[in-house]
């Protein structure tokens, strides 16, 4: 078998919000076979750069666009083609934006792989130690605390038993905050989990002080209070707070994440699919797992990404509870035509060949950017 074909498909809505909300346009990857077998990825990037990351011709041996690298090649060779695609990218790549292209294509492999082998990814990934995640319904912060709270109970009521919280307007002042999350926490009740995702805009200092303060509303992690470049910072916040810290889905190599884990102490490791394939994040997972540290997705674009991060974390010891973006955009909530079960707050594995879920063609054509 050989690949005939690599495409990227940029969807896009057709009114972006002034938001860091990523589930408003996503990048499909197909990759097509001489068999007749299509596998699909994702990218989590942005949609354009990395389109032209695998559209790009050849121009020399370390500067090659990844669909010229792959035509030819066997999708099962999924390491090799890790290693191909790595090595001839090295002089506008090895991190970045040509690692998440990398992991859009890796998954598509994989989903070739496990169709040519008729089995599901997890099998192919070592076998399922369960057969379903317990899910967290992952938001935006509204603009208000009511509205967050209105949120937060509908998460409940829809059968979650954990709810997150992102981003701006949170982080700029302590006790708007506070506002937020008791908000939050009498809207679930004390019997439900609180994340708490801060969005990066926090020093060492400020997050120690906050996290005293939070102290109240349990939270089951505080999330990247601090640039993702500061692993210092991490160390120290690591060292001095009580609730866990998570982190880790700027991230796309197996090096990254090795500094966030040794250096920075980060509790929950966050590795998202759509950024770190399949191939890499096996190995990151195990590294995580060595220094007894657990595993969480990232996952805020759409049901490829809700299926790849399914199967990864079902094959892995050490993972804890899968993201599940519940945002209101036709691509993340609607994509797939026979999207991951939702039930009870948890997600059941796929048990189908390969990934388990392929686009629907009509929503495909609907945002398609020409």
């Amino acid at each position: 078998m050989k690949i005939t074909n690599v495409e990227a498909f940029y969807l896009r809505l057709p009114d972006i919000q002034q938001r860091t909300d990523s589930s408003q346009d996503a990048l499909l990857v197909r990759v097509s076979t001489d068999a007749g077998i299509t596998g699909w990825g994702e990218v989590d990037a942005s949609p354009a750069v990395a389109k032209a990351i695998i559209e790009a011709p050849y121009s020399h041996t370390l500067v090659t666009g990844l669909r010229s690298l792959l035509i030819g090649e066997n999708p099962m060779e999924t390491g090799k083609l890790w290693h191909k695609m790595h090595q001839s990218t090295l002089y506008y790549g090895r991190q970045g934006a040509v690692i998440q292209a990398m992991a859009g294509v890796d998954i598509a492999l994989w989903d070739i792989k496990g169709q040519a082998l008729k089995q599901p990814i997890h099998l192919l990934l070592g076998g399922a130690m369960r057969d379903r995640m317990r899910v967290y319904s992952s938001n935006m912060f509204q603009f208000t605390a009511e509205a967050t709270a209105d949120r937060a109970k509908r998460a409940i009521d829809t059968g979650h038993s954990a709810v997150k919280f992102g981003w701006e307007p949170f982080g700029r002042d302590a006790k708007m905050d506070c506002r937020y999350l008791d908000a939050i926490r009498k809207a679930i009740g004390d019997d439900n989990d609180i994340m708490l995702d801060v969005g990066l805009v926090w020093d060492a200092k400020t997050t120690i002080q906050r996290a005293e303060l939070f102290r109240p509303y349990n939270l089951f992690w505080i999330e990247e209070p601090l640039p993702p470049d500061d692993v210092a910072g991490y160390g120290k916040v690591s060292a001095a707070c009580t609730q866990y810290i998570a982190a880790g889905e700027e991230e796309c190599t197996v090096m990254g994440f090795k500094r966030l884990i040794e250096e920075g102490g980060i509790d929950i490791v966050q590795i998202d699919l759509t950024r770190c394939g399949f191939t890499q994040s096996m190995e990151i997972a195990a590294i995580a797992h060595r220094a007894g540290r657990k595993v969480c997705n990232h996952n805020f674009t759409t049901d490829i990404n809700s299926a790849a991060s399914l199967h990864f974390l079902c094959a892995i010891p050490n993972a804890l509870v899968m993201e599940y973006c519940v945002e209101p955009s036709e691509i993340s909530r609607r994509l797939a035509k026979n999207p991951v079960r939702i039930e009870g707050g948890y997600a059941y594995l796929p048990q189908e060949p390969g990934l388990g879920v392929v686009p629907d063609p009509a929503i495909v054509e609907k945002f398609l950017v020409r």
